[in-house]
């Protein structure tokens, strides 16, 4: 019985780090430098019906995975990987205790108001000077591919503010409105049967 359930459980993380490595190559434009993807949607799905470390683990494959076809020398990859975990370990940790909707949404807005902090101080201490230095781009050249969409941001403190931050949001809104549609319809596939 024992072997049944880690084949399912293995078959399922499988299946839900294959849909994520998918949906990590379609890419939506957003805003500068940042694209939208729906990538931590299974990610998120495989947290809540299998636990923190099933989601980890479907996140960290998907990570690798992504290596092949980085375009960011793993930088993006590493980021992705740091943040996606900064959203999914709090809901899924909170939605643990207590597993219904409710809890569920409380989980995703914290995991959302996580992934936000944590993009902030990735993109500030690693991102962006990466960046700056493997490319030999001035702060200026950053800071420029978000000035031709809103002008009023000038300086590194503002890109982080008015780009970073709200982009994040919106990606945690997505992500945790799509996986408060899907979830429960998706439920019964999602666990592994004792």
């Amino acid at each position: 019985m024992k072997r049944q359930m880690s084949v399912q459980y293995l078959a399922r993380i499988a299946v839900l780090t294959a849909l994520a490595s998918i949906l990590f190559l379609i890419e939506i434009p957003v805003v500068a430098f940042y694209k939208l993807d729906l990538s931590n949607l299974p990610v998120l799905l495989g947290a809540f019906s299998m636990g923190p470390a099933a989601g980890l683990v479907i996140l960290l494959l998907k990570s690798f995975i992504g290596m092949l076809h980085s375009t960011s020398m793993y930088v993006g990859e590493l980021a992705d990987f740091i943040m996606g975990a900064a959203y999914v370990l709090p809901a899924a940790l909170l939605y643990g205790r207590r597993k219904d909707r409710k809890t569920a949404l409380w989980g995703m807005v914290l995991g959302t108001v996580c992934m936000i902090v944590v993009a902030v101080l990735v993109n500030w201490k690693i991102m962006i000077p990466f960046y700056m230095n493997a490319f030999g781009m001035p702060m200026e050249a950053v800071i420029g591919m978000a000035t031709k969409v809103l002008p009023f941001v000038d300086t590194q403190w503002e890109l982080l503010m008015y780009v970073t931050a709200p982009f994040n949001l919106l990606k945690g809104v997505v992500l945790s409105l799509l996986t408060y549609l899907l979830y429960k319809r998706l439920s019964p596939l999602l666990h592994v049967k004792r």
